[in-house]
């Protein structure tokens, strides 16, 4: 039986991250939190957990946190993600999605990490000519968001070739909903995520829900993505890891999703019917950055780890999102 030694997870006190800190929590694995908080609190992060406060790109403290605490292996979740701030501010995305994982990633080498798995993006896809999308289509992004994610998966593959580490790189689609037991959700500082909007607004939260772009090559002219469930995604994480340890000289590039794509508007009208009522939506302009489709091929992901999905339903991922924001209405967190 292998030894589980404590996980570092970078960016655990946040949406993606916090629910991954619970997945391996509910796995057996130790772990350990690092973030700066620049999007988040800690509040989602157990109390019997150990936090650090503090940035992967301040080189002695990740040195001494991997070396203090005997880190087995590392989970990167810590880096800006919104596609339209990244076309405004381009070298923020540069700054904390790709040099800040360098300094990450020398003093993992340093420390002899063996594994590492890394949060990735379908942003590196750009505008596909084809869906779903499989792994080795081509890597064409076209905001600085996708460029930053794709430059991380460049360096770890060639940091791989001649280092003793291997790696798994998830690229998500769109992540959505909240964990089943409210145990944790989303409460970034800024969001643009349309699952999270729209429950606000539901609540009364928001007075409407912008819907940015009817005019796209769609069927119905609103973007079309693959909605996954966050807690599927962070089971998805441990699966991983597991994937990494039973198979050590080999990487991991998988597309997280479901393989079938729902538009804004189908994801809203979803809404209306969970909610019994129709919730407000403000018709706007297109965003800059934002591809009309991502749809997901999940065979990799199937055929590799030991994963199926729990949550495939987008009326159930709204469910959850919709009981997370009651709970943060209601001022109760975990």
């Amino acid at each position: 039986m292998t030894t589980k030694l404590p996980v570092l997870i970078t960016g655990g006190g946040g949406y993606i991250g916090s629910h991954a800190v619970l997945a391996l929590l509910d796995a057996g694995w130790p772990v350990v939190v690092l973030d700066d908080e620049s999007n988040s609190t800690g509040v989602l992060v157990p109390r019997d957990v150990p936090y650090i406060k503090g940035s992967i790109a301040d080189r002695p403290l990740v040195a001494s946190l991997l070396r203090d605490h005997g880190i087995g292996a590392i989970l990167h979740f810590a880096g800006s993600m919104l596609v339209a701030e990244s076309v405004t501010d381009p070298l923020k995305y540069y700054r904390n999605n790709t040099a800040a994982t360098l300094i990450l990633l020398e003093e993992a080498v340093a420390a002899g990490i063996p594994h590492i798995v890394f949060s990735s993006t379908a942003a590196i896809y750009g505008a596909p000519d084809r869906l779903p999308i499989e792994e080795g289509d081509p890597k064409l992004p076209i905001n600085p968001y996708g460029v930053s994610k794709w430059m991380t998966e460049q360096m770890l593959a060639d940091a791989a070739r001649v280092h003793d580490f291997n790696y798994a790189a998830l690229r998500y689609f769109n992540v959505a909903g909240a964990d089943p037991d409210l145990r944790a959700g989303q409460i970034g500082k800024t969001s643009t995520h349309i699952v999270k909007i729209a429950t606000e607004a539901a609540l009364g939260k928001r007075p409407h829900v912008d819907v940015f772009g009817t005019d796209y090559p769609t069927p119905d002219g609103s973007c079309v993505r693959d909605y996954i469930h966050v807690s599927d995604l962070a089971a998805a994480h441990v699966a991983a890891l597991e994937k990494l340890i039973e198979r050590p000289h080999e990487n991991l590039l998988l597309n997280c999703g479901y393989g079938k794509g729902l538009s804004v508007t189908q994801v809203l009208d979803a809404l209306d019917v969970v909610v019994q009522r129709k919730v407000p939506r403000v018709i706007g302009p297109r965003r800059p950055g934002d591809p009309p489709q991502l749809v997901a091929s999940n065979r990799a992901l199937v055929e590799t780890l030991d994963w199926t999905p729990a949550h495939a339903d987008i009326h159930q991922i709204i469910s959850d999102a919709l009981a997370w924001e009651r709970k943060l209405a209601d001022g109760i967190l975990t």
